[in-house]
């Protein structure tokens, strides 16, 4: 187990759970929360064992964003700088996207501002039935960050993004979990249904699920022939690898039984 004051990593089988305890600002994010979960993707890159991470926020709640008494001390800084300090949590939604593992969001109680845009970047998302996801920058004269918009436009009717973002009017999980964006909602703690889900991540191929999750990131930037040409190289790829020929031969074989 790794601790530092306001994230907790812990190796839990084939997954890490990396927890925001960062309650007292109901698990805003902070330079120890980025360091602690940058660092934690890192490993699922590098450790074969590991198959999933699940990011949780401590005491009932996910995230709620930047901590707003950081962002009036950013207020002094110059442009430039704060570009900087905006840079760092893009670069964290980059490295959740990027990483080979797939990651589930796990999202008690709710999320708010970047926590939503944290939750967006994961490959799942488990919510308990009351939790609300809220983007209200407006309301204090500020704007979406984190790609937010870019996550939500791909994802929700261009009015359901206005509502949110021009309004900062909250969205429930459950009318989430309608429209597809939430894969699992539960009416109890979400940690037990990420692991749930974490292991029916770890009984399929792990080559296969990293080329997979490269195929999904790249499909909100590619056109639509880019993006073709993309699958034919990653599936020439793995026709030859060894996870396809076992699948391949599993299926057939168990064709043939029957």
């Amino acid at each position: 187990m790794k601790r530092a004051s306001l994230v907790s990593v812990v190796r839990s089988g084939d997954r890490l759970v990396v927890t925001n305890c960062n309650s007292s600002r109901r698990n805003a994010l902070s330079a120890e929360y980025y360091e602690g979960l940058s660092q934690a993707l890192d490993q699922a890159n590098q450790d074969p064992e590991i198959r999933s991470v699940i990011l949780r926020g401590e005491s009932g709640y996910f995230c709620a964003g930047g901590d707003l008494n950081t962002l009036v001390k950013r207020r002094e800084m110059t442009v430039s700088e704060r570009r900087h300090n905006i840079e760092k949590l893009h670069n964290l939604v980059r490295q959740v996207r990027g990483c080979l593992k797939p990651v589930i969001a796990a999202v008690d109680g709710g999320a708010a501002g970047a926590g939503v845009s944290l939750a967006l970047a994961c490959d799942f998302l488990v919510a308990e039935q009351q939790a609300q996801f809220s983007l209200a920058y407006v309301k204090v004269g500020l704007v979406p960050d984190g790609g937010a918009t870019a996550s939500l436009s791909r994802l929700l009717p261009r009015q359901l993004v206005s509502e949110m973002c021009l309004l900062g009017q909250p969205v429930s999980a459950e009318r989430l979990h309608q429209l597809g964006v939430v894969n699992v909602l539960t009416d109890r703690p979400t940690l037990p249904d990420a692991h749930l889900l974490a292991d029916r991540i770890a009984q399929g191929p792990a080559g296969t699920q990293a080329s997979i999750k490269q195929l999904v990131d790249a499909a909100d930037r590619n056109s639509f022939e880019v993006q073709m040409d993309l699958e034919r190289d990653t599936m020439a790829e793995a026709l030859g690898s060894d996870e396809a020929q076992e699948g391949i031969n599993g299926f057939l074989e168990r064709r043939r039984a029957g």
